[in-house]
This record gives C-alpha cells, structure tokens and sequence, in this order.
C-alpha cells in the first residue's frame, strides 16, 4: 500500500480543526489515576504526548461527577484538582502537535458501594445490571440499585455540562460523550435495565430522552462541531444484561436520524465483536457500518479492532470519516509513523492495561525512520 493511495493518512478538516491524518487514538481506560483525589498525573501527561502524531485523541472515560465512578484508578473531571491535572495532559498533548477530545462518563446502577462511600449506585430502574464493578478490592458482583428520581436526572444532565466546561477550562479541543454498553446513557436505552413510566422511560423517544438533553446542555458551553458521542450498539460481552433487544435497532434508528439535527463532530460507533446470527440485531451482521451510515449525514467515526489495512478500506468504502485505533496504540505510541513508514508493529502486554504505574503504558519505545529504509530497531519514545 502506497503512502500516496491511504485515506487514513491525509489530513482531514474536522468543522475548524484540522487534523493530521484520520487516524484516532480511541479513549482507553488503563487506571493510572492512582490518588485518592483520581487527578491526572505527570505520566498520563507523557503518556497522551507520546501518542500525539495521531489526527486526535480521544481520553480514557472520565468520571463527570462522584456518583458516575465505578473503576478503580480512573480520573474525574468535577474538582478544580482535577481540572489542574488535565491541563498538564493537553498542555503536553498541544506542544507535542496533538488535539485531544475529554470523553465524559457515568457508570450508572453498575458502580458499586466501594465506590460510593458505602451508598448503593443509582440507574433508570431498580433492576441490578448484573456485571461486575472493579473495585479496590477487585472485581465485585453489582447490586440492585435504586431509581434515580427526575430530579436527579437533571442534576446529572447538569454535571455533564459543568464536566463540558472543565473540559474546556483544562485545554481540551473538543469532548465526547460517553455511551458505550455498560455505561448509563446504554442503561436508560435499555428494556432490561429501564422501567420507568415517566418521561424517561417507556418508548423509544423517552428511553433516548437523556442523549439529547446532555448533548442539549453541553452544546450551551461548546459549539456542536467540538462535542461528539460514542455507541456500542452491540456489544454482549462484560455488559451483564444491558444487551441488544428486538428495540435496538429501532432506537438507534431513531437517535442516528435525530443527531442529524446536531453538527456534530462526530458520532463514533463501535462494531460487533462476536457473530450476530440469530441475535435480535441480525440484520447488522452482513454490513454493520453502512446501516449506521444510511441513517446517520453527518461524520461518522468506526472503531473495530481495525488494521491499517482494513482501516484504510472503510474510509475508501465512504462508510466511515476517521477510524479509532485502541489496542494498536497502547505499545506502539508512533502508530502513525509506523503506518507510514510500514514499520512492524510492537505486542503489548495485558497484564498492565489497567495497573504497573510506567510499566506497559509510557515504555514503550518507538520506530526509527532512516533515510529511504524502515529500520525495527527502538529507541525510547521520549
């Protein structure tokens, strides 16, 4: 493959930023938040400036208030310490050359008492998740929750937007919201987990309600073209209950047609991870992508386990604008020269995604480029 010939390396204009190429770094939770106060540190700091040759990166998933936590070690984004500790991170991401997108996050009824000084997490409905929350004790079984009152509701819906403006006091260029499967958005979208009869449950249009009045409040504080929003729309494993059901693809077929009405910098979705033959979403298995993108004019983001290869078809495919990359960019921070310059890709090592401080996340050292040939030999990345 041609450097010449690849989407995925061109720059790309982003409403009014200008990204490099269309590779995405994709928001990778790795528990390195370790203080009590889940401030970023100076090695997260080195860590996102590391991977800053990517067209964007998008953060781990960060707590928008202290009920949203449910995982050990990961940052917040609601105390003013927090604030200061992100602006050491898109400080080293900016003068590196990168962009950096805060994703904003609440874990809902699958957080734990652990978490929460001893009080039961509060979801849609009294319905335990069923999944399991890390805790410093390790992973522990959830709990059936109590209902969140409306009042509640809207006090989140609030915190998402004073998280929106942490973010834009700490120098991100943009946020994005965090609904993948397991989080708390996903909770209220599903029949398993959402019973309500106000207006924030029953059809479709209440079950969605919530996207649209975060994304409603969070664009009072960001212009639309600097907030985007990420889906799993099928996602089976480690989510407990909260799965596809036969109103899942009604529902996204209802929020894809409604985002049209949002500039959106873009909707993100993740594909399937498993076959999904004989599921209540079928009917995605053949072309996931396109069905997202027949429903949805705006930018679309793809994220699934993709190769530089395969990456650089789905954008010729017209079927996706960026692509994310998560796994690829934990042990090779220059990714993008590494795609560039064909250069062989480092292993990384599981046993540190989510603990061992340096170790596993800033070592990793990258490529040399010299001259007109590709060398494998590292150097530290620094």
């Amino acid at each position: 493959m041609k450097n010449s010939t690849q989407l995925l390396l061109e720059e790309y204009h982003l409403g009014d930023l200008k990204l490099k190429n269309r590779v995405v770094m994709a928001p990778m939770t790795r528990g390195r938040a370790t203080n009590a106060d889940l401030v970023p540190t100076s090695l997260m700091a080195e860590y996102y400036a590391q991977r800053a040759s990517a067209g964007l990166i998008l953060s781990e998933g960060t707590w928008v208030n202290s009920r949203a936590i449910g995982f050990i070690n990961v940052p917040g984004i609601y105390t003013e310490k927090q604030v200061e500790g992100w602006k050491q991170v898109t400080t080293a991401v900016h003068d590196n050359g990168g962009l950096i997108f805060s994703q904003l996050g609440h874990i809902g009824s699958a957080s734990h008492p652990d978490h929460l000084n001893g009080e039961l997490p509060a979801g849609p409905s009294a319905i335990n998740p069923q999944t399991q929350s890390f805790t410093p004790e390790g992973f522990k079984d959830t709990l059936t929750p109590r209902e969140l009152t409306v009042a509640e509701i809207k006090q989140t819906i609030q915190d998402y937007k004073q998280a929106a403006q942490n973010a834009k006091d700490a120098g991100f260029d943009g946020v994005e919201v965090h609904a993948q499967a397991g989080m708390l958005i996903p909770q209220f979208l599903s029949l398993a987990t959402n019973q309500r009869t106000d207006e924030y449950g029953g059809s479709i249009e209440n079950r969605a309600r919530i996207i649209f009045e975060i994304l409603d409040a969070i664009t009072e504080v960001w212009n639309s073209t600097r907030v985007a929003i990420k889906f799993t729309p099928v996602m089976y494993t480690h989510v407990g209950i909260v799965t596809p059901d036969e109103e899942t693809i009604p529902i996204f077929q209802y929020i894809l047609k409604k985002l049209n009405d949002y500039d959106l910098a873009f909707v993100h979705i993740t594909g399937p991870a498993q076959d999904l033959t004989g599921t209540p979403v079928e009917a995605l298995q053949n072309d996931y992508f396109s069905h997202f993108r027949y429903h949805y004019s705006g930018r679309l983001m793809a994220n699934l386990g993709f190769t530089q290869q395969s990456g650089d078809t789905i954008l010729k495919e017209g079927k996706a604008d960026l692509v994310s990359f998560g796994q690829l960019f934990i042990a090779n921070p220059d990714l993008v020269e590494r795609f560039k310059f064909q250069l062989p890709l480092s292993e990384n090592d599981p046993d540190t995604y989510y603990t061992g401080e340096e170790k596993g996340y800033a070592d990793y050292p990258g490529a040399v480029y010299v001259g007109a040939g590709a060398q494998s030999d590292e150097v530290d990345s620094e």
